[in-house]
Order: structure tokens, then sequence, then C-alpha cells
């Protein structure tokens, strides 16, 4: 996996410290964050810039959203082949129902689908619910 600094300069983001805190941060999770996870793992994190800095990840295809049928809205570390022009998140998620934790399962893909003459398919998430290994 690439260095904080490295991933930053390979999607053409200027580097700062809040945003090498914040890379850093969801390389060592394992799991899916949500901003409040990382406002605790912040020093005096500003919202405002926090939000920012996801949003421009997002666009830049350094963090995906990962849908896991909560409410709450959280991202994870993309793959190194993604960038702004094509996220490439067709994985499943894995919702852990014990520590509320959503992993990317990055080689378990979500099944095509055929739709019928008419509709256009824009995403398709697929959420798998369970007990994690760690919780087992």
């Amino acid at each position: 996996m690439l260095a904080a600094e490295q991933i930053l300069k390979k999607h053409k983001l200027r580097v700062t410290q809040f945003r090498l805190d914040v890379i850093d941060i969801f390389m060592r999770s394992g799991h899916a964050l949500s901003s409040a996870d990382l406002e605790q793992d912040l020093q005096d994190a500003d919202r405002i810039t926090l939000y920012r800095t996801l949003k421009s990840f997002e666009d830049k295809g350094i963090i995906h959203k990962a849908i896991d049928g909560t409410q709450t809205q959280k991202f994870a570390i993309c793959e190194a082949h993604c960038d702004e022009h094509h996220h490439h998140d067709e994985h499943v998620h894995f919702h852990c129902m014990k520590c509320q934790n959503t992993f990317c399962l990055d080689h378990v893909f979500v099944p095509k689908v055929s739709l019928p003459i008419g509709f256009t398919m824009k995403q398709t998430d697929m959420i798998v619910s369970g007990i994690c290994e760690k919780c087992d």
C-alpha cells in the first residue's frame, strides 16, 4: 500500500499534515470510518476542514462511501487503481452486528445485474451483515 504522502501526490492534492493524518487513520483502522470516528482520532479537528477533506478525497478516488445499511455515513480507503474518474468499489461491504464496524471485502464482488430495457444502473451496493472474525 502506498504511503499517505504518495497517495496525495498521485491524486494531485497538496500535502498537508491534516490530510496526511486523515489518510494514516484510514490506513491503520482496517475498517470503514465515519466523520465522528475521525474526529475522535484527530486533535482539535475542525469539522468543516474534515468535511472538505473527505469530499476531496472521495472526488479524487482516495476514499469511497462504505454503504452498510446504517444511518451513519462511513468511508473506506480505496484500492490503488481508483481515481477521480472511476471508483473500483464494486465489492461487498460486511457490517458486524456486534462491534458495528464495516469492512470492505475487496475480493468479494457484487454480482452482475441485468436490468430490463429502459433502466440505467448508476450504483450497486451489497451489504452482508453478521459477526466479524474478531467478535466471533
